[in-house]
């Protein structure tokens, strides 16, 4: 039985594979993949009905209004960034994760400092994500990567990334890096480097093979800010910020499993 599968398999029109793989939940989508090239290929084309389906069925009817995921091209890309985007069950208390997913609002609470973590972290590969604020960055705004162990509130006004030896963090306030309590140098390298302005999109790059964390703006790659991370098998990264402000977007572009996490957090 298996032998006939495995000669018939590549020969099925692709029409009745949409029928077939139509039942199937997401998960065993992959396996479907390995069986033969031309099941492989039939997923390559990452706007088939199948990517179509599967994309109206979990990926909510808000997050298709939001304009961050018009600029995903294909059904695939759109259901692997939704299943990236911000976590509504690993957050501060003071924080709210809006339906679309990619977009959290921070209730004005005085003297707190508040974030929120991504669902899936990274162990492996490149891995890049956007971030943009709507309204002004308040005391500290900080962005960049952290182990799954940091916090994600605290009391007070503080940069809680970067704060300890398991996140790294780039101020958007002062041009600071920070990392284990201490100003790592001015970034990105230039004379009088012009701040952060709202509305400006800042891209998270996470080299995992090479340890690296950099960053762009508007598109401008600023260099490597961070190398040579040092982290534990059993802790997982993030990136985070503390701004003040009302909403706060996130777009993952590229990203993969198990270790790294990107994170917000903000004050008043």
């Amino acid at each position: 039985m298996e032998e006939d599968l495995m000669e018939y398999a590549p020969n099925i029109p692709d029409n009745v594979l949409e029928l077939i793989f139509s039942f199937l939940k997401l998960q065993d989508l992959r396996n479907c993949t390995l069986v033969c090239k031309s099941w492989y290929r039939f997923f390559c084309d990452e706007n088939n009905e199948v990517w179509r389906a599967q994309c109206l069925q979990k990926v909510p009817a808000e997050a298709f209004k939001n304009d961050l995921l018009t600029v995903v091209p294909t059904y695939k890309a759109k259901l692997r960034a939704y299943f990236h985007a911000w976590n509504p069950f690993d957050c501060s208390r003071h924080v709210y994760i809006k339906p679309n997913g990619f977009t959290l609002h921070r209730n004005p609470v005085a003297q707190s400092t508040d974030g929120s973590r991504g669902k899936i972290g990274f162990k492996h590969g490149r891995h890049a994500w956007e971030v943009r604020w709507e309204g002004p960055l308040g005391t500290v705004a900080v962005v960049g990567i952290a182990t799954k162990d940091a916090a994600i509130q605290c009391h007070g006004y503080y940069a809680l990334l970067g704060a300890d030896d398991q996140s790294w963090g780039w101020n958007l306030v002062d041009n600071l890096l920070l990392h284990n309590g201490d100003a790592h140098g001015i970034y990105p390298l230039l004379n009088n480097a012009p701040k952060y302005k709202v509305g400006e999109r800042i891209r998270v790059i996470l080299d995992c093979d090479e340890n690296s964390l950099s960053f762009e703006k508007n598109y401008e790659f600023l260099g490597v800010a961070f190398t040579g991370f040092s982290i534990p098998i059993n802790n997982c990264p993030q990136s985070t910020s503390n701004p003040l402000f009302e909403k706060h977007d996130c777009l993952p572009l590229t990203n993969k499993s198990s270790r790294f996490w990107y994170t917000v957090h903000f004050n008043f």
